[in-house]
């Protein structure tokens, strides 16, 4: 398995490794998805989808969207929506980090344009928008992995930035599942980003310029 690899923090376990989605199987994202809950519901298709055709998509549909947008198991693919996580040899997490103009659901959100003068069409600047961690498997570095594989994945892609847009809890209060898919803002930092832009006193916008 080629990809990224990074010690796994506050694991015993060793490394993870952080792979292209399409050389990934099928059956490894499903895993991570689950079987229940807020990720298996979406399949990572709200920035995807455009807030009319959302209610219309039932969970199958979404996952057969995620399917093809991820070619997983197509080594050969040319482009894939994202990235996976493995701790010894079990998938344990996904990010989607593609185009910024690919999020057509983005285009409608005050968060990533407040302030800026920003052109949603540029294809050049590409954005991390969701993470998921397999149950059973958080607080072991797996989102740090994640963010630090997508800036790495990004620029060999071509990307001239890559933009995060996540969620910073007042210290001693915790957020749903539901809040924190964006990524917490600390994980951005870690990785290299700067925050540009503050939509709102709990969101921030993030940037990696290459």
């Amino acid at each position: 398995m080629t990809g990224t690899t990074t010690d796994a923090a506050g694991s015993a376990a060793g490394a993870l490794v952080v792979v292209p989605a399409n050389e990934a199987s099928w059956d490894d994202l499903e895993a991570v998805f689950g079987e229940s809950g807020e990720p298996h519901r979406c399949r990572c298709q709200w920035f995807q989808t455009p807030a009319s055709e959302w209610k219309s998509l039932s969970t199958d549909d979404r996952a057969a969207r995620l399917r093809a947008q991820t070619r997983c198991g197509d080594r050969d693919a040319r482009t894939t929506s994202g990235l996976v996580a493995y701790l010894d040899g079990t998938p344990v997490g996904w990010c989607a980090v593609e185009p910024r103009s690919v999020y057509r659901h983005l285009r409608t959100m005050r968060v990533p344009w407040a302030g800026r003068d920003e052109d949603p069409d540029d294809d050049d600047v590409w954005a991390v928008v969701c993470f998921v961690t397999r149950a059973g498997y958080r607080r072991r570095g797996v989102s740090a992995a994640l963010a630090a594989a997508a800036v790495d994945f990004a620029r060999s892609r071509g990307a001239r930035a890559l933009e995060g847009y996540p969620l910073e809890l007042a210290p001693g209060t915790t957020s749903s599942w539901g809040e924190l898919y964006v990524g917490a803002r600390s994980v951005f930092l870690d990785a290299g980003f700067r925050e540009v832009s503050r939509p709102s006193k709990r969101r921030s916008v993030v940037r990696v310029d290459f």
